[in-house]
């Protein structure tokens, strides 16, 4: 087995679910998160020169984000024409998540991409305002600006946000965040992975 067959494998292996996680927290969807992890994988694996093995998850977390960002105008065109075919995007879930990944969730979708990459950088990657604006190259500023307009959107979800760095009430040491406590769904049974062509 080629070196670089044996540290894909070990990748898929070991962080898979870790990886799936993080792409689920930018799309919403386990469908597309396994998508976006599938093409990251194919993007970093597909050149003539590999990542190190150590690195080889901050490639892919890297390239699952690019691929998400560049993925926005095909999404928005594709949400301007889609009631043409008038099917469903998803299917209910025959189990019932908790109420706090449901508010989660509903809270995340109604952020741009942007603001929905800061959140997740910020609050699930524990970035700092400099490390996600290095990672989306943009200003400090302008990570600031997307992280504000996100808190403001979320609080009318999920209520006041405080954020350890900002004072405000003190929450009981029992209830964690409802940011850090998110889990996306599990897929059901009768879903099936999308084929390679």
């Amino acid at each position: 087995m080629a070196d670089w067959e044996s540290a894909l494998d070990h990748l898929a292996r070991t962080r898979h679910r870790a990886l799936i996680r993080y792409a689920y927290l930018l799309c919403g969807a386990v469908r597309e998160a396994e998508d976006l992890v599938q093409d990251a994988l194919v993007k970093i694996y597909a050149r003539k020169h590999l990542p190190a093995a150590d690195d080889a998850e901050a490639y892919v977390r890297r390239a699952i984000l690019t691929i998400y960002l560049d993925g926005y105008r095909r999404r928005r065109r594709w949400s301007g024409i889609k009631h043409l075919v008038g099917i469903k995007d998803h299917q209910e879930s025959p189990e019932l998540a908790t109420s706090t990944q449901v508010d989660v969730a509903v809270a995340l979708d109604g952020l741009s991409p942007r603001q929905r990459a800061c959140v997740v950088l910020r609050y699930f990657e524990d970035l700092t305002v400099p490390q996600i604006a290095t990672t989306l190259d943009c200003a400090e500023g302008t990570v600031k600006r997307h992280l504000s307009d996100a808190h403001a959107r979320l609080a009318t979800v999920l209520g006041p946000l405080h954020t350890p760095d900002e004072p405000g009430p003190a929450a009981p040491a029992a209830t964690p965040s409802p940011m850090k406590t998110f889990q996306p769904p599990a897929r059901s049974d009768n879903a099936t992975p999308r084929s390679q062509s």
